[in-house]
C-alpha cells in the first residue's frame, strides 16, 4: 500500500510515522509513505497557499492552484491511487471504511487547513471525503494519521498475529472484551477465573459475553447493526437479568 500525504505541515508526521506499527510496516516494505509539502507547488516566491474567501468572512481558504498542481504531480506518479480529502463533511472513518480503503492500491490524502479548501478542488479531484467525527480539528493532519494507522493495521503481514486485527473492537460490530495480563491480582482485583482455566471454549464464551456486555452498556446502538446469533441473544438476556439483580 502506498500512502501519499499532501500537507502544509509535513513536520507533524515525523514522529507518528517513525514509530511503532507504522514504522515496522515501512521496514517490512508492506507500506510506503511519502509526504508532499503543498507550498512547494506555489507559484510565488512567498509560497502562498491560502487566500481570503470570496464573499467575505473570517479565516482563509486553501488556494486551488498549488493544491491542484500538487495533486496532479502525485497522481501522475500514482495513477491508480485514490484521492481522499480530509473534511468534516466526509463520511465517518469506521472499521468498515478502513477495510474498504485497505483494498486500494494507494491513497493520496489531502490535509485541509484553515476554513477549508477551494471547493473546485473537491469537484475536480476529490474521489472520497473522510471525517473522524463531529468535531473540529486545526487541520486534516491528525485525520490523515488516523487513516494511515487504521488502514495499515488491516494490511496482511503488518500485525504479528492475524487474530489481533480480527478481534479488535468494531471488527465484528461489537466493542472488544476486557483484557488482563500478569500479575493475577492487582489493586485487590483478581483476573477472572475463567481466563485462568485453560478451557478454550469457556474462555471464548466469556469473551463473547463480556463483549456483548460492554457494547450494551457503552454503545447499545451497535447492537442494531449486527446479526445476533442465538447464543448472543441468550447471553444478552443473561446480562439483562444480571444487571437487574445488581440494581
Amino acid at each position: 500500500m502506498i500512502f501519499d500525504v499532501l500537507t502544509l505541515f509535513p513536520g507533524m508526521f515525523l514522529g507518528p510515522f517513525d514509530e511503532s506499527i507504522i514504522n515496522r510496516a515501512k521496514d517490512k516494505r508492506l507500506i510506503d509513505i511519502s509526504l508532499h509539502n503543498i507550498r512547494d507547488w506555489a507559484a510565488d516566491r512567498h509560497q502562498t497557499a491560502d487566500d481570503a474567501p470570496y464573499g467575505g468572512g473570517a479565516g482563509m481558504v486553501m488556494k486551488a492552484e498549488p493544491l491542484a498542481a500538487c495533486i496532479c504531480a502525485v497522481k501522475a506518479m500514482r495513477p491508480n491511487s485514490t484521492v481522499i480529502l480530509t473534511s468534516p463533511q466526509g463520511r465517518r472513518l469506521t472499521h468498515r471504511v478502513a477495510s474498504e480503503l485497505s483494498e486500494k492500491e494507494g491513497l493520496i490524502i489531502v490535509c485541509g487547513r484553515y476554513e477549508g479548501i477551494d471547493e473546485r478542488i473537491r469537484t475536480l479531484y476529490g474521489e472520497d471525503d473522510i471525517s473522524l467525527g463531529d468535531f473540529v480539528l486545526s487541520g486534516g493532519e491528525i485525520a490523515a494519521m488516523a487513516i494511515v494507522d487504521a488502514v495499515t493495521r488491516l494490511i496482511p503481514g503488518v500485525l504479528g498475529s492475524s487474530e489481533s486485527a480480527e478481534t479488535d473492537s468494531f471488527c465484528d460490530g461489537l466493542l472488544e472484551y476486557p483484557h488482563y495480563t500478569r500479575p493475577p491480582e492487582f489493586g485487590g482485583l483478581a483476573v477472572p477465573e475463567t481466563l485462568l482455566s485453560g478451557n478454550h471454549e469457556l474462555i471464548r464464551k466469556w469473551r463473547r459475553k463480556e463483549s456483548l456486555r460492554k457494547t450494551r452498556a457503552v454503545r447499545p446502538d451497535l447492537l442494531n447493526g449486527i446479526e445476533l446469533t442465538r447464543e448472543d441473544r441468550r447471553m444478552l438476556a443473561e446480562i439483562e437479568l444480571e444487571d437487574a439483580s445488581a440494581d
